[in-house]
């Protein structure tokens, strides 16, 4: 596998990787990473090279890799008679993980974990929107369509991908949830240490604080929320570049005593600890190609209260363990306060929701995975 981000950077597509080379590898196969060095916190993995990067002006929480020092591995790649390239992302590991699979002579795959469209717009607003659309279409069509195979997380995006014009074998697999959430987290335990009321009603919303999560669309919900429970909290883990803009946008709605933002948290213990201290999980990203958080909280027994709009469809739309809310203030309040206010809709929905999750098992997707590689290589030998 190669991607642009992984531990210490705490995203989507590190916790994919992670997963899957858990499973993969409990099922007897090996698997390599080359990923970014970021420093004294990548710890020591043997199965991981860390490549020299820089940071980027813009994003500072990512690195970009310096391709040369990936160059410089071909010859100890190739005595290593590795099988297929695994491509995570679309930028110095795209071309870098095609660079390498020729030399190799390997077939090469790619994950899609990232719905671009929707992301340009936020981070070059500058630009005109229609120009952007056009940009990001025409760039994954000429990636994808330079690729043996794409996996794909969730049925909207396979569509959105045929819409484009891709032509490439493609095939929907999940990531999956590792057995690990499915162990209680300590709610009461993490509601002491952040001095909350254990009969306090409380939100959690988990994930990189950024522009295109629609955590806006969350604090206007509960300025009205709060009209009809004025004790409501709202906890923000993570961080991110829109944290900034999230704490103004707090003040300026004066919701400062009903917001917490408590920044990352580790994801075996604390993170499990936070989910659980929630009596309902919000979410109103509309850009996630699948929604991993929904399905950690649902892990924890807690109910969920979300928009659904692409990858989360997959998750919202078997109607278990969550109520779907349109992008409407007065509605997602509504369908909270529905939940906040009904003890016994919310043990129902509690119980459905951890029953829904362990039917994403990590260990199937990873089946379904290998299932794809086989594929992969078959054909390519064939070509």
């Amino acid at each position: 596998m190669i991607s642009d981000v992984y531990f210490p950077r705490i995203n989507g597509v590190s916790t994919s990787i992670q997963t899957f080379y858990k499973e993969l590898t409990g099922l007897g196969h090996e698997v390599t990473l080359v990923a970014p060095a970021y420093g004294t916190d990548d710890g020591t993995h043997d199965w991981i090279y860390r490549i020299p990067s820089r940071s980027l002006p813009l994003d500072p929480e990512d690195r970009l890799m310096k391709r040369g020092y990936i160059g410089e591995l071909h010859g100890t790649l190739k005595r290593s008679n590795y099988d297929i390239i695994h491509i995570q992302t679309p930028f110095v590991a795209h071309y870098a993980g095609v660079d390498l699979a020729r030399r190799l002579n390997l077939p090469r795959v790619e994950t899609y974990h990232t719905h671009f469209e929707e992301y340009f717009y936020h981070y070059l607003p500058w630009l005109p929107r229609s120009f952007m659309r056009f940009s990001a279409r025409w760039f994954n069509r000429k990636q994808c369509n330079d690729v043996d195979g794409l996996i794909v997380p969730s049925r909207a995006m396979l569509e959105v991908l045929r819409e484009y014009g891709i032509n490439r074998p493609m095939e929907i697999i999940a990531t999956g949830i590792d057995e690990k959430f499915f162990e209680p987290g300590d709610g009461a335990g993490f509601r002491a240490e952040h001095g909350i009321a254990q009969q306090r009603p409380v939100l959690v919303h988990v994930g990189r604080i950024a522009h295109e999560k629609n955590i806006d669309f969350l604090l206007h919900t509960l300025d009205v929320l709060r009209r009809r429970i004025p004790d409501i909290l709202l906890i923000i883990a993570g961080e991110g570049p829109a944290e900034k803009h999230l704490r103004d946008l707090t003040s300026t709605l004066k919701l400062d005593n009903n917001v917490r933002f408590i920044g990352y948290l580790d994801r075996t213990s604390r993170l499990l600890d936070c989910y659980r201290a929630g009596d309902v999980f919000v979410f109103g990203s509309k850009t996630e190609t699948q929604g991993l958080v929904l399905l950690e909280a649902m892990a924890q027994g807690v109910p969920l209260v979300s928009i659904a709009a692409l990858g989360t469809t997959d998750i919202l739309n078997a109607g278990r363990g969550a109520l779907v809310a349109e992008e409407c203030p007065e509605d997602f309040a509504g369908k909270v306060a529905q939940v906040l206010l009904n003890p016994g809709l919310r043990k129902l929905l509690s119980e459905d929701a951890r029953e829904h999750a362990r039917t994403w098992s990590a260990e199937e997707f990873a089946l379904k995975t290998i299932g794809f590689y086989e594929r992969a290589i078959h054909n390519y030998r064939l070509n």
